[in-house]
């Protein structure tokens, strides 16, 4: 006893030897021995554990292994029945969701084949329409004549003298000829009015489906694109925000009542549209059957007409050559914002991204630093510059829309005044002297 280091005994901790973290044993200071027997040692001990103490410590060690190797088999066997658990549901939620893609797509696909039938009938009925104004405008045009010839049969008959000048049965049906013409040529005006507002009702009621076609076209190709997605697709990728609900969108009983709805506004339309037609045959026929006489008109009347038209085409020829060079100036302006727009499409990837990167920055590495608000200030300028880029563009595409306008509008008006032109100096002068054949009166 004598022999040995006397020193305080060391306190245990057994959660530290629960835990697996080894004690380091404080430094026993090197005194200088003492003389140590009888009463000078009898209140210490020795640095040494005793019996009791290392197998209470071994148990522990052994009880604190032996729990954590049966929680960690109990998490390997809770884990593979989880993992066989979601895989099933997530196949069995992703076989679902493409079984529901493609009957979609079945969907949109009976619907849309539908809008294309009801479009290419209202196309077909507004082409008729077009014929049918055609006929109307030249039916009124060929009532010039007969007309004329009635007022010049009256004019000349005025000027009779002494017994002569008489209201005999000629004159009687020669004015009851100017009130009949001056009648027909009234209904024809209000029959092409109606005529036009069918065609542009017609039209309204085209581009209502085709607009409706063609985002069932882009929900058909996403849908299509979206079913043809597995699990091995190369261009998936993580949208984590369009998994939540969107605003404003449709129901599928919203969706469908709405092309119901344009289907059958198309369809209002094309039984106005055969009643309108029928109604004009009709009302042609009837006009050609009370006009069967025909005489010539003045040669004077027809030649100012005919330079009055010449002269009026000719302007609008000038004016549509200077039209369709500014077309094609603005088509290259167009083509080239565009190209400013794509060019500024991998700068503003570039940026993005680089921002994207930087936002994953983890804890206090997350700075707003020089080089975070550079690219902040890069992303906005870029934005700025597309901006504008697009606000041009959209000008100069309304400027272009308003050109093609100008264009057809003078095309038109220039087709409008070379049929006039050739009905009175080709038709009317020619057989001035002889009245208009049936199918002239008809419109053809």
């Amino acid at each position: 006893m004598s022999s040995d280091i006397l020193v305080s005994r060391p306190q245990y901790d057994s959660r530290a030897v629960a835990h697996r973290v080894q004690i380091k044993s404080p430094a026993l200071e090197r005194d200088v021995p003492q003389p140590s027997s009888g009463s000078a040692t009898a209140r210490f001990r020795s640095a040494k554990y005793t019996p009791e103490e290392w197998l209470c410590n071994y148990r522990t060690i052994l009880e604190q292994a032996g729990a954590d190797r049966h929680e960690a088999q109990n998490i390997q066997a809770e884990s593979r029945t989880l993992s066989r658990d979601t895989e099933a549901a997530t196949m069995r939620t992703q076989a679902d969701g493409t079984r529901l893609l493609g009957e979609r797509l079945q969907e949109i696909h009976s619907w849309r084949s539908e809008l294309q039938r009801h479009i290419e009938q209202l196309r077909a009925d507004t082409e008729s329409l077009q014929a049918a104004r055609t006929r109307l405008e030249r039916a009124l045009d060929a009532t010039e004549l007969p007309y004329a010839i009635s007022t010049d049969n009256l004019s000349c008959r005025a000027r009779r003298s002494g017994p002569d000048l008489v209201r005999d049965v000629v004159e009687e049906e020669l004015l009851k000829e100017v009130d009949l013409i001056k009648g027909i040529q009234a209904l024809l005006k209000r029959t092409t009015a109606q005529v036009v507002t069918q065609i542009k009702m017609n039209r309204e009621a085209q581009q209502t489906l085709e607009l409706d076609w063609s985002d069932k076209f882009q929900a058909y190709s996403l849908d299509d694109h979206s079913g043809r997605h597995s699990n091995m697709s190369p261009d998936t990728q993580r949208h984590p925000s369009s998994a939540s609900m969107q605003e404003q969108v449709s129901t599928p009983s919203s969706w469908a009542k709405f092309t119901q709805d344009n289907l059958s506004k198309a369809m209002q339309e094309e039984q106005a549209t055969n009643s309108l037609r029928t109604l004009v045959e009709r009302m042609l026929q009837d006009t050609t059957d009370d006009l069967r006489d025909q005489c010539s008109v003045v040669d004077r009347a027809f030649s100012q007409r005919c330079e009055e038209l010449i002269e009026a085409k000719t302007e609008l020829e000038m004016k549509l050559a200077q039209i369709l060079e500014q077309i094609g100036a603005q088509e290259k302006n167009i083509v080239a914002l565009q190209q400013a727009i794509q060019n500024k499409e991998a700068p503003l990837r570039v940026a993005q991204s680089r921002l994207y990167l930087r936002s994953l920055r983890p804890n206090m590495e997350l700075c707003r630093d020089q080089p975070q608000l550079s690219l902040e200030g890069e992303a906005r300028q870029i934005d700025a510059t597309l901006a504008s880029l697009n606000q041009k563009l959209s000008d100069a595409r309304s400027s272009l829309s308003h050109l093609e306008e100008s264009r057809m509008a003078l095309e038109k008006d220039i087709n409008s005044k070379t049929h006039s032109l050739f009905i009175d100096r080709e038709k009317c002068m020619t057989h001035r002297k002889r009245y208009p054949t049936i199918s002239v009166l008809t419109g053809y």
